[in-house]
């Protein structure tokens, strides 16, 4: 029997009702650029700034650069489809986005991984901090995240791609994940179901693991550090790091690791939201607010040349 193949998809998006659209879209817009702002004055300074070249800004730099481009891989399409009735994507558009989104999503999980042995190492061992965690060795630890963030997306990718889609092309959310797309393949997907929750459970869990490994010793470090100004500095840069991965691991863990229920889909689009676009907007405000080097740096590459030039105007 001749099946029809689906060669686009129409993504449902968040809402249906126009009442709200108009609101979410005005919402969402702000969210994002707060993200495209907040993330890439960060990458900037960070380039820019000489003082915050050392490890720790260094992978914050690549968290801000992953966060700006996680968030613009799906929230653009999601707010055109709040204002317009067209709503279709193609399935290599599709694939495409899915890729990219889960390689910039495990990435993320990765680099939080780092970020806390960095922390781990410049607490807890902090005379050799510059030479455990060197530019050559930043560079291979940051190299292996997105590498792996790469791999491991492209085998969902691979398989995702590889499924029969016929007849069905309604894809309940407003972008193209793997768990939606499951739904509407014409054929018995529950190996790629179990593959889903086994390999980013695994990457998941691990990677938690690791950043709770590196907090119980840098909590134990803590109570031994008699300065109180060296211990309130720990404590405030730990703490932006933290409220982070718990923003990060809490959504990924109620999307994708959560049992499976008649209103599973619908929940996840309520998690999605947080995740790509509330996330990647606050992250660069918790680091820059409880940060006073990447505070002055802002300060100084935004209002650098204010002072100069009043000065000049009073001269004159």
């Amino acid at each position: 029997m001749n099946q029809t193949v689906v060669t686009e998809f129409i993504l449902m998006g968040i809402t249906n009702q126009p009442q709200l659209q108009l609101f979410l879209f005005t919402v969402f817009l702000m969210f994002y650029l707060f993200s495209f702002v907040g993330n890439l004055s960060i990458v900037f300074v960070v380039i820019l700034d000489y003082q915050l070249h050392n490890p720790m800004y260094f992978f914050l730099g690549n968290l801000s650069f992953l966060d700006f481009f996680y968030s613009s891989t799906t929230v653009p399409k999601m707010l055109a489809g709040l204002v317009v009735e067209e709503k279709r994507i193609s399935f290599q558009g599709c694939i495409t986005q899915l890729h990219i989104f889960h390689f910039l999503g495990s990435t993320e999980a990765m680099l939080l991984a780092t970020m806390s042995y960095d922390r781990y190492v410049a607490i807890c061992n902090p005379l050799r901090y510059h030479v455990l965690m060197a530019k050559a060795t930043c560079i291979q630890l940051s190299a292996v995240c997105w590498t792996t963030g790469f791999v491991y997306s492209l085998s969902h990718t691979i398989l995702t791609s590889r499924l029969p889609f016929c007849m069905m092309n309604k894809l309940t959310h407003f972008y193209c994940d793997i768990k939606p797309l499951l739904k509407l393949a014409c054929t018995d997907t529950h190996l790629n179901e179990s593959l889903v929750s086994i390999v980013t459970g695994c990457v998941a869990v691990f990677t938690f693991i690791l950043i709770i490994i590196s907090y119980v010793f840098i909590s134990r470090h803590l109570q031994n550090i008699q300065s109180t100004h060296s211990r309130h500095k720990a404590i405030s840069t730990c703490t932006s790091h933290m409220t982070v991965v718990l923003l990060y691991f809490g959504t990924a863990f109620c999307t994708y690791l959560r049992p499976p229920s008649k209103d599973s889909l619908e929940q996840d689009r309520i998690t999605a939201v947080l995740f790509t676009v509330v996330t990647p907007a606050l992250n660069p405000f918790i680091y820059a607010l409880r940060n006073k080097d990447v505070k002055k740096a802002l300060t100084k590459m935004f209002l650098g040349n204010v002072g100069p030039h009043l000065q000049m105007g009073a001269n004159l």
